[in-house]
């Protein structure tokens, strides 16, 4: 048999990472330009990355430490255009992918659980609920990683045998924000405990989130972002974006889609992620159901004398209708991983003449997207943007004409 015959290539990656042969299998821990034969043995293909994390292949943080830049940045591209094939749609263009670097992901959510007398804080296995301790970590900043071995001193009181302790830890303009779930701050010296943690760790604050809803237990500094020359300040367990360099990305885009327009919706609009950039020239209503990030973005918008108005809505249920969105010359929308399906609908039979369509996930994207070139926009160019590095989670921005 020819030697050529027993190999079968490496041509693409598949939507969860796995290498894709031409002969269609799927196989983990393959790229494309890898080889696979007959017998099961592979030669690894210029594009196979040396994993820089020892506990890549364990921990469910990161998927494709093994994937070169370029065949990264070619599984994002193709994700997104793979979506709207599936509805018939190709865009006017595709820009390069934004892709954040290293260690620069400044939230993240660790899980904490007591193994015999010691206590493990890291992120599940793939596919698992069992914890990977984390002894090093490539995607969050050195300052999140750093309060990872003093809150396994911190937690040990706390967790219990087979009790486990959510950490959500965000890196803010100000010092970090601490929100931990499951504990029980119901006593003086738990809250006593927490206080000096965060005296001695400086956190910006540090919050609990029990049955009863998230309690502050100190603040020592205000947690805020600079967003447009605006300063806001982040409410517990608000949403912000993963890493400053995506979010960079994402502004960009949406400002070279809004242009000169002078009157702007930006729906979900979280804390004003675009809404306090787009404010510097143009008069903005943003609307969210977050009721305490609109209240901050509110607060924003008056102490940096922006035009911003607010409405407190939850537009899934009640979107703007086509009427509501008339007055504007320009949109923004960026809603969660489900998408904004009856918000879209709206927005395709409304007559704004710019769209920007912000998402996290390019198959509802693409669903979106099928309704607004339904009902007469054009889809125009498309800024890929990673920064969950190493996941296979890809987010974009896309351009929609009329």
């Amino acid at each position: 048999m020819n030697k050529e015959t027993e190999w079968a290539d490496v041509v693409r990656l598949a939507a969860r990472g796995d290498g894709v042969t031409s002969d269609g299998r799927f196989l983990p821990g393959l790229v494309p330009g890898d080889r696979v034969a007959a017998d099961g043995a592979i030669s690894r293909g210029p594009h196979h990355a040396t994993p820089p994390c020892r506990h890549f292949g364990s921990c469910g943080g990161c998927q494709m430490q093994h994937v070169s830049d370029a065949a990264y940045a070619g599984f994002v591209e193709d994700r997104i255009l793979w979506a709207l094939n599936g509805v018939g749609l190709k865009p006017a263009g595709l820009l390069p992918v934004a892709m954040s670097p290293p260690r620069s992901r400044r939230r993240a959510s660790f899980r904490a659980v007591r193994s015999g007398k010691s206590v493990q804080i890291g992120f599940n296995s793939e596919g698992s609920h069992s914890l990977v301790d984390l002894a090093e970590c490539h995607i969050v900043t050195p300052a999140i990683f750093a309060l990872l071995a003093p809150l396994r001193s911190l937690l040990a009181p706390f967790l219990g045998a087979r009790t486990a302790i959510g950490i959500t830890l965000a890196e803010s303009d100000s010092g970090i924000d601490m929100l931990l779930a499951n504990v029980a701050a119901d006593s003086l010296s738990a809250i006593e405990r927490l206080s000096e943690f965060a005296e001695t760790a400086k956190l910006a604050r540090l919050s609990v989130e029990g049955p009863g809803g998230v309690e502050t237990i100190v603040e020592r500094a205000t947690p805020t972002l600079r967003m447009g020359g605006a300063t806001v300040s982040v409410p517990p367990a608000a949403f912000l974006q993963a890493s400053r360099e995506g979010e960079a990305a994402l502004v960009a885009a949406v400002r070279a889609i809004v242009g000169p327009a002078r009157s702007v919706a930006d729906l979900f609009s979280g804390l004003g992620t675009f809404a306090l950039p787009l404010s510097q020239s143009a008069s903005v209503l943003a609307a969210d159901a977050a009721g305490p990030a609109l209240a901050s973005l509110a607060a924003a918008a008056r102490q940096s004398g922006r035009r911003i108005e607010t409405q407190h809505r939850d537009l899934f249920r009640k979107p703007l209708t086509a009427a509501e969105l008339q007055p504007f010359a320009a949109l923004v929308f960026d809603p969660p991983r489900a998408g904004a399906s009856a918000q879209s609908a709206e927005i395709a039979r409304s007559s704004v003449a710019a769209v920007a369509a912000v998402s996290c996930n390019p198959a509802t994207f693409a669903r979106d997207a099928e309704k607004l070139v339904a009902g007469g926009y054009q889809l125009g160019r498309i800024w890929p943007v990673a920064q969950f590095r190493w996941s296979t989670h890809v987010e974009l921005v896309a351009e929609f004409t009329r």
